[in-house]
């Protein structure tokens, strides 16, 4: 097993929420609608697997992969785990077309980004969907490296 850099990666898999996190608020800051609920959740991920696969062409080539796994904890209790799996799409400068997925106790997250390498500091990416609890989630996770191996996540989802 190889560990990732996550200053290159920084974000790869910025997605997640957990059972035990704060409510969601009961309207929008509008008030206009009524029905959206918001959430803020926030995560630490901790990663335990990654390789790199080098497809097609010998050394770094349009194709070739990352993936990662990660556990994700909150308030230090493992809440949920998370994978994600990056392309480069290009080379020169680097880019990563990278889709993930956090598995919680309330659901799953998915989520989606390009990301521009390097990779900067901290990220937003876009939530594309979920299950369970999270069936009609949407919004955005910040992520920010918090060590080698390590990500602090927050989750600004609207249901």
């Amino acid at each position: 097993m190889r560990k990732i850099n996550i200053s290159c990666l920084s974000a790869a898999a910025g997605l997640a929420a957990a059972l035990t996190a704060a409510p969601p608020a009961s309207a929008s800051a509008l008030g206009d609608n009524v029905r959206d609920a918001r959430e803020i959740i926030q995560l630490v991920a901790k990663q335990t697997q990654s390789e790199s696969l080098d497809l097609g062409k010998k050394g770094l080539s349009l194709g070739d992969e990352r993936i990662i796994a990660e556990d994700l904890y909150q308030d230090g209790e493992k809440v949920g785990d998370h994978s994600v799996v990056c392309v480069y799409v290009h080379i020169d400068p680097g880019q990563l077309q990278c889709v993930g997925t956090f598995a919680l106790p309330r659901g799953q997250i998915a989520g989606q980004a390009l990301l521009h390498l390097p990779a900067a500091p901290a990220i937003d990416i876009p939530i594309t969907g979920g299950a369970g609890a999270y069936s009609t989630a949407h919004g955005y996770v910040h992520t920010v490296p918090a060590g080698e191996t390590e990500r602090r996540l927050t989750f600004h989802i609207t249901h």
